[in-house]
């Protein structure tokens, strides 16, 4: 490879780092004869036994893993093996591989491979990132049964990579990520893959930078080449000349000093010099991310996605199952506030075994609350679960994409009939607040009707900016218009602040702005209460905002309300940040 080669990617896991690369060479399936045969129909209870025998030795193999990354990264990071435990156990599969035997008369290698590849392409084609990640675990799992059923053994080879390595994939499967010895990696870049891949969330929780969908790193680096990482921007050098390499590797020292200055920030509270609090908590999605709540420092969790314990099985979680994961969260984060949110799922996020239907405009349609309240069932079932967590820590309450004032008050009678039922079978539930996600043009207009029958708002404004300026955030060729600087989305968010402090309550915004430095001293000046973001990002807020002072914020807000453009708005945000000599904008 030439001198001073760049990859580009998705930027997965923040931070940079310089090492030599290994290249991790996946099970090589074009070797195999056997996905190219078919059989006698003689032969196919032979082939069927076969799978059955392989399902055995693929269940053992995932148990031990289970095992082992317990021992080594915690019970959290070994739920995935679960996980794809029960996707190997599905019916479904086991049907339409024994479907794919005995009358396409394939082999079992072959039906293993390509049932498993036409699940994962149906999750792929889903319209929503997270879905599409799991496809890597319904492949993993179509490799591990060719793998099983050849009697080739689980490899360990990424067990003894050297120190100081840059792994370099064309995909990572959990299990591949589950053999490595994290102490010896010092970076991640992937061929494949996006921000909501198992690998790109566990770099991001052991704070490894990670660059991701390169598309063709494989092809380009070789064994041994020297890489720079920019797990922020997204960029990958090879074998960098002296000049460049001595220019990163400071920037990589800088890059540790910093997260060793902003690690003494941790139990600091996140106030303004003159002494304006706000707190600062950190968005979720499932148990394994409450270390790195702890990590960060964070005031608690201000954003908990429970559409993530819906995902990666083939039936709706138990009440019993539910209730386990509020209250692991809920009790090892206490006395922290959890804000959790209801199921937030519809069209755009397909659910096979809900039978959702399908829509014209899933962002417009049959989701979050909406589906809640037709049903019912299943909301109470997550209702009683959250109640019955209660009292294990500081629960509160937050419905998402509530548009009226009436939905909001036939989402508040399920849980009163919900906590009634539960106190009249002896189960004491605690006092806990109500709020909900602000994240529709009409709730913030209708912001002082909705907060007299509320304990907090929430401001969620990815789906805000999406629905005020009518932008589809996903669609490349309008995705420039996304923006929260967006004069019309800055005024409804300041509406609903005023109106909730008018009415007494507290508001906090959970989606991407929070997180974003260019916006925190416009969001303080407009006197929001909470903020929550990925907890890597909360040390970083917290830096700044010890750096502002309340009553420039106002002034800041002042100005930026008389503006008119976004570009006018994020240019003087900008010069602010580099004032207070925080040069990162976003």
């Amino acid at each position: 490879m030439p001198v001073n080669a760049k990859l580009t990617g998705i930027g997965a896991a923040p931070g940079v780092s310089v090492g030599k690369a290994v290249l991790v060479r996946t099970f090589d399936l074009d070797s195999v004869e056997a996905l190219r045969k078919t059989i006698s129909k003689e032969d196919s209870e032979r082939e069927i036994k076969r799978y059955k025998d392989a399902v055995k030795v693929a269940l053992d193999e995932l148990e031990s893993l289970e095992k082992d990354v317990k021992g080594r990264l915690g019970e959290d990071k070994a739920a995935i093996f679960t996980a794809q435990r029960l996707m190997l156990e599905d019916p479904t599969l086991e049907y339409t591989i024994e479907t794919k035997i005995s009358e396409n008369l394939f082999t079992a290698e072959r039906a293993c491979l390509e049932a498993c590849e036409e699940q994962a392409k149906m999750l792929e084609s889903m319209d929503d990132p997270y879905f599409a990640a799991r496809a890597v675990d319904m492949r993993d799992i179509g490799k591990r049964l060719v793998r099983c059923l050849l009697g080739i053994q689980d490899r360990g080879s990424l067990k003894s990579i050297p120190e100081g390595s840059v792994v370099v994939a064309y995909d990572l499967a959990p299990s591949d990520t589950a053999c490595l010895e994290i102490d010896k990696v010092v970076g991640i870049v992937l061929d494949r893959g996006g921000r909501t891949s198992h690998t790109a969330i566990l770099a991001r929780s052991l704070g490894i930078p990670a660059v991701v969908g390169t598309q063709n790193a494989t092809q380009l680096v070789s064994q041994g080449d020297i890489l720079t990482l920019d797990g922020d921007k997204g960029e990958v050098g090879i074998n960098p000349d002296e000049a460049v390499l001595s220019a990163f590797t400071a920037r990589v020292q800088k890059f540790i000093d910093e997260k060793k200055r902003l690690s003494l920030l941790k139990d600091l509270p996140a106030m303004t010099k003159d002494g304006k609090r706000v707190e600062l908590a950190a968005n979720i999605g499932n148990v394994s991310d409450v270390p790195m709540v702890l990590n960060a420092g964070a005031d608690g969790v201000g954003l908990f996605r429970t559409e993530f314990l819906f995902l990666d099985r083939t039936s709706v979680p138990t009440e019993e199952e539910q209730f386990e994961a509020y209250k692991e969260v809920l009790s090892k984060l206490s006395p922290r506030p959890i804000v959790v949110r209801t199921l937030d799922i519809g069209g755009d996020k397909e659910i096979p075994y809900l039978g959702l239907p399908k829509e014209e405009n899933p962002f417009l349609g049959l989701r979050a609350i909406r589906l809640c309240l037709k049903e019912r069932e299943l909301f109470r079932t997550q209702l009683r679960a959250l109640l019955r967590a209660a009292s294990y820590g500081n629960l509160k309450i937050m419905f998402p994409m509530i548009s009226n004032l009436n939905e909001l008050r036939e989402a508040k009678k399920e849980v009163l009939k919900v906590k009634e039922e539960l106190e009249s079978q002896g189960t004491k539930v605690p006092d806990f607040e109500v709020g909900i996600m602000v994240e529709i043009p009409s709730a913030a207009i209708d912001a002082d009707i909705l907060a007299r029958e509320c304990d907090f708002f929430s401001i969620g404004t990815n789906d805000l900016v999406q629905y005020t300026i009518a932008v589809d955030r996903g669609n490349p060729e309008v995705a420039y218009l996304s923006d929260p600087f967006h004069p019309a989305v800055l005024r409804l968010i300041a509406r609903t602040i005023e109106e909730g402090h008018k009415h007494g309550i507290w508001v906090g915004m959970c989606g991407e702005m929070a997180g974003m430095p260019m916006a925190a001293p416009l969001l303080v000046g407009m006197g929001i209460d909470e903020l929550s973001m990925a907890p890597g990002m909360v040390l970083k807020i917290k830096d700044l905002l010890r750096k502002l002072d309340y009553e420039t914020c106002k002034g800041i807000w002042d100005k930026v309300r008389e503006m008119s453009t976004r570009e006018e708005i994020k240019g003087y945000l900008q010069s602010v940040l580099e004032e207070l000599g925080f040069a990162e904008a976003s």
